[in-house]
């Protein structure tokens, strides 16, 4: 299609979406490409420039008594036919149209291409001539670059926004693990190069379905992945065989994702469609009003234009009919009744052009530019010397100039071109859904704006949309089930970070938000509740008033009451002979100090504080001290008192109740000694205990100086062991009450409860360790006070007859 005007304009459109091509062995000169698969849609945007023209031509506003004409070319939608095109477009159809070049070309700029690839091929051909050109339809991000495109416009979005868009709908609904398909030309290689870009540091994996393999393991490959959502950057002609194969294995429930390239195409837009893609939704191009293009179109039939091939072709793809017999074509005749209707939307959209909308904002551009070009004023031109283009020889170079400047509002949209050529970016985001009349619509329920601030851009009403199998809950597609509060994510090795399992967290540590990378520890006073979710306070353990601590309170009580018992009756019978033989005073102090060993264990029990731990250890210690100090003075007593018996020993003398005494304050007094060093240099201070159970705080009583605590325990031994040697040595003196035989019973219990003492003592921490020590206080005491006073009280309350000075001293027949 062609016209002629002042200024002519270039269109290339894929009028025909298959082409067969001839045998190029380079020996004869090849016959034209033949193109067969006619596209409505196309030859509906080959209209809508030739539309757009004629309004321009119309219009007494926009370059005023100048023309435009136009030339239109079918690429086929393929590069090698596209190159074809643009040659026949700046030359003629055949090598003979044009002789040598001379001056201007008369060609200023090419609205075209449509798809990518073809549009590359285009760009550079025309670079070296510099000639514009505005793409309607070409979205790779690849144009961006201007050394290699110096020439290349577009009005619609770069695909850097679209991508960029499809990121942000992907994060938006928490899509983390989505196949990706692309057709294997440099819009989908781009494409998806640019959304793995704008994918990093999100939290959405891409399952790449290989696009090299056949696509029947393509759709295997889908059927088994847990990816329900799909993205795929193809345009329509390439998706035609894979969704003929995808609908053969009668596969439903993927969500896809649409590419602008095919979001609106309505080839797929039939009812049969709808089981396999109803629920698609995407990103596509703004729609705009194009005045006139409805009726317009009704005016283009084959009786009106009988001797143009392609409306003729437009009526056998609409009505399946010949407008005029062929042998080409084995079609039944036209009846020439037929009417255009809303049926036909391949061709007949015109309520919400896209594609068709961006043709006609082409065209306005080209001419606005021209327009601006012929309003130049010589002396303030952009050119050398601040010169214009010449009306009657403009070239196409001084025209891009313009182009790259323009600005203007048509249809409430702003059109202009950055330093890039791209254009401003705005999409609409467009869902399939089931028609009254069973078909696929295309509706819209949301926009990208690309000039707002990031992350302010996409406006979705997510209540419009409908999901695929017709849903209105948003279909999930991850690759690992969300991680629960009290877990974390464990990635598995050799899969994307998407595919993980869930591992508990470890104790002491909790997570409190879902899929949740990793555990954070509690602080020190804290540990994790049962289900690792919140950090609770630690439990404070020490020997308390529970179980434990009543028990050992109990036994306390008893054995301090028992001893006053045992006291009373000894003082009540103080003047009976096995009272008064065995020194009466020395066991008023030996009960005392009993006691005092029975009330200390109760320091142990409760919460340590600074002077409970200073009173613990000095208490036992410096009681136990004086029980054993007095022991021992009665047990060089009663040795003394047999050896005396012998002639001429005094010894005696010098072991009078002064110097009982004085043993007793003497031994004692070391003990006090080193009690008091102790607390001076390194005092028992309470601790907190967390490395023996970390889920706890064991209050306990840290020793302060160890050695102190060991030479304490050590004295009281040296103590024991003197005290068991003396008695063992006066255990065959004569009498029927020696009491250097129950003196070493009590010795031998004694160190034997404090020798299994230690072990436990050292392996048990906290409150355990205290209660140790109280069990051996009292068990060492009870000892002492059972085998040094019960014989007695058995014969002074059970055995009065015994209780005389010839029966103690006489030794019974054997």
């Amino acid at each position: 299609m062609y016209t002629q005007g002042d200024f002519v304009l270039g269109g290339i459109f894929p009028l025909h979406y298959n082409q067969e091509m001839p045998d190029l062995n380079s020996t004869y000169q090849p016959p034209p490409v033949k193109c067969n698969g006619f596209d409505p849609r196309a030859f509906r945007w080959a209209l809508t420039m030739r539309l757009a023209v004629e309004e321009i031509n119309r219009s007494k506003e926009l370059l005023p008594n100048h023309t435009l004409g136009y030339k239109i070319f079918d690429s086929c939608d393929y590069p090698l036919t596209g190159q074809r095109a643009v040659l026949a477009v700046v030359n003629g159809v055949t090598e003979k149209d044009h002789g040598i070049c001379r001056g201007a070309s008369p060609l200023l700029a090419i609205i075209g291409e449509s798809g990518s690839s073809q549009s590359i091929v285009v760009s550079r051909i025309l670079r070296p001539f510099r000639i514009p050109m505005i793409s309607y339809f070409s979205s790779c991000a690849c144009f961006a670059d201007r050394r290699k495109y110096p020439t290349f416009f577009r009005v619609i979005p770069n695909d850097d926004y679209q991508v960029k868009a499809i990121a942000q709908l992907l994060v938006h609904f928490n899509w983390t693990w989505i196949g990706l398909i692309r057709g294997d030309r440099e819009y989908g290689r781009f494409a998806v190069q640019g959304l793995l870009r704008e994918l990093q540091g999100t939290s959405v994996c891409v399952f790449d379905i290989e696009n090299n393999h056949p696509l029947q393991h393509t759709v295997y490959v889908m059927s088994s992945s847990r990816a329900k959502v799909v993205v795929v950057f193809s345009a329509e002609g390439e998706m035609t065989p894979f969704l003929k194969d995808y609908m053969e294995q009668n596969i439903s429930g993927i969500q896809w994702i649409a590419s602008e390239a095919w979001v609106t195409a309505s080839v797929f837009s039939g009812s049969h469609y709808y089981p396999y893609l109803g629920g698609t939704i995407g990103f596509g191009i703004r729609k705009g009003y194009i005045p006139g293009l409805s009726d317009f179109l009704q005016t283009v039939t084959p009786y009106i234009y009988p001797s143009n091939p392609l409306v003729h072709e437009l009526w056998e793809a609409l009505y399946g009919c010949a407008s005029v017999p062929s042998s080409v074509v084995d079609l039944p005749i036209c009846s020439g009744e037929e009417t255009l209707m809303a049926k036909h939307a391949a061709y007949m959209n015109t309520s919400s052009p896209r594609v068709a909308y961006n043709v006609y904002k082409a065209v306005h551009a080209v001419a606005r530019s021209l327009h601006n070009l012929l309003l130049c004023q010589p002396g303030v031109g952009p050119f050398e010397n601040s010169s214009c283009a010449q009306s009657n020889n403009i070239h196409p170079w001084q025209l891009q100039h313009y182009l790259q400047e323009v600005e203007f509002n048509i249809g409430g949209e702003e059109v202009k071109f950055d330093l890039k050529g791209d254009s401003v970016p705005y999409y609409d985001i467009i869902n399939w859904q089931r028609s009254t009349g069973g078909n696929i619509e295309f509706v819209l329920v949301g926009l990208f704006d690309g000039t707002k601030t990031t992350g302010q851009e996409l406006d979705i009403q997510e209540d419009r949309i409908i999901w695929a199998g017709h849903q209105s809950k948003v279909p999930v597609s991850v690759c690992s089930d969300s991680c629960a509060p009290g877990s974390r994510k464990a990635v598995r090795r050799g899969e994307p970070v998407c595919c993980f399992d869930c591992v508990p967290c470890d104790s002491g540590k909790i997570s409190n938000e879902t899929d949740s990378v990793d555990c954070a520890e509690c602080p020190e006073d804290f540990w994790s509740n049962p289900d690792q979710t919140a950090c609770i306070p630690k439990v404070v353990e020490f020997l308390a008033y529970d179980t434990v601590g009543i028990v050992l309170t109990v036994i306390s009580a008893v054995g301090a009451c028992l001893t006053i018992v045992v006291l009373v009756v000894i003082f009540h019978h103080r003047y009976t002979p096995i009272v008064r033989m065995n020194n009466s005073e020395l066991s008023f102090f030996i009960l005392f100090a009993l006691v005092l060993c029975f009330l200390c264990s109760l320091v142990f029990i409760g919460e340590p504080t600074n002077w409970s731990c200073m009173l613990r250890h000095t208490a036992f210690s410096i009681t136990f001290s004086l029980c054993i100090s007095c022991i021992l003075g009665k047990t060089l007593v009663v040795l003394a008192a047999f050896t005396a018996t012998r002639p001429g020993n005094n010894v005696m003398k010098w072991l009078g109740p002064n110097q009982q005494r004085a043993i007793i304050f003497t031994s004692t007094l070391v003990q006090v000694v080193i009690c008091v060093a102790w607390l001076i240099d390194a005092p028992p201070y309470p601790s907190r205990n967390m490395k023996y159970e970390r889920s706890k705080i064991i209050l306990e009583c840290s020793n302060g100086s160890s050695l102190a605590f060991w030479c304490v325990l050590g004295y009281i031994g040296l103590q024991a062991c003197l005290c068991f040697l003396l008695a063992f040595l006066a255990r065959e003196l004569p009498g029927n009450f020696n009491e250097a035989k129950f003196i070493t019973f009590s010795m031998l219990i004694f160190c034997a409860v404090w020798l299994a003492f230690i072990p436990v003592y050292i392996s048990s921490p906290g409150s355990y360790a205290d209660a140790v020590e109280s069990f051996a206080i009292l068990a060492s005491s009870f000892g002492l006070l059972l085998c040094l006073f019960v014989p007695k009280c058995y014969i002074i309350l059970l055995k009065p007859e015994k209780n005389t000075k010839q029966h103690l001293i006489s030794r019974d027949k054997k």
